[in-house]
């Protein structure tokens, strides 16, 4: 089974991009759901998170306090690189288990949608990366109207990650998102079908295929 990593930045439409394809029939693993599912109570992820940093991370019915994490990990690289050393394993086994399920199910493609792909090296292991690119501005105008936020706070956000521009140029295919989520979903079938017709990684230097 091929395995098309399916990347973007925030507020790209990476995830409509995603709801798309599997309105027509394609899977998609999805990297956060995987990563929220390995630190379940009881899960052996979260008793490794629970000795690294202690029962504060915890909540009271003995689930991870993603509030809590989260404000450790951001103010604190090494802290976050402790997390990301216990639940990545955790993921990636999960990737597997779910890999082997779709192949054994009959498909013959399926998309893993993972924001950090580039950041983590992912991109390596996919068949070739598909990244939903929008203009800068059109990202923070969009930031700005979905989550209330000021122009500057929408900077700061677009700042701590990847430069769209860069994943565009990484990228193997790209699908271009700068009008309505309609006209981005209309993008799912042509590219289903040029990659079911064998679409690949690009050589060296060669452009990205572009929808």
């Amino acid at each position: 089974m091929r395995l098309v990593g399916l990347t973007g930045g925030i507020a790209s439409g990476k995830s409509s991009f995603a709801n798309a394809l599997r309105r027509l029939g394609a899977p998609v693993i999805d990297a956060d759901e995987l990563a929220r599912r390995a630190v379940l109570a009881g899960t052996p992820a979260l008793e490794e998170v629970r000795s690294a940093f202690g029962d504060g991370v915890l909540g009271p019915s003995g689930e991870l306090d993603r509030k809590r994490m989260a404000a450790l990990v951001f103010a604190d690289p090494e802290a976050r690189r402790k997390l990301e050393a216990i639940v990545h394993p955790a993921v990636r086994r999960a990737v597997a288990v779910e890999t082997a399920r779709l192949a054994a199910l009959g498909h013959a493609l399926s998309f893993y949608d993972v924001p950090l792909l580039f950041e983590t090296g992912l991109d390596r292991a996919v068949d070739l990366v598909v990244v939903v690119y929008a203009p800068r501005e059109t990202q923070k105008r969009r930031l700005v109207a979905r989550d209330g936020i000021s122009d500057a706070e929408a900077e700061a956000r677009l700042a701590a990650q990847m430069p769209i521009e860069e994943k565009a140029r990484l990228a193997d295919v790209v699908v271009e998102n700068d009008g309505d989520l309609a006209s981005l979903a209309l993008k799912a079938a042509p590219l289903l079908a040029a990659l079911r017709s064998g679409l690949s990684r690009r050589l060296p230097n060669a452009p990205a295929a572009r929808y």
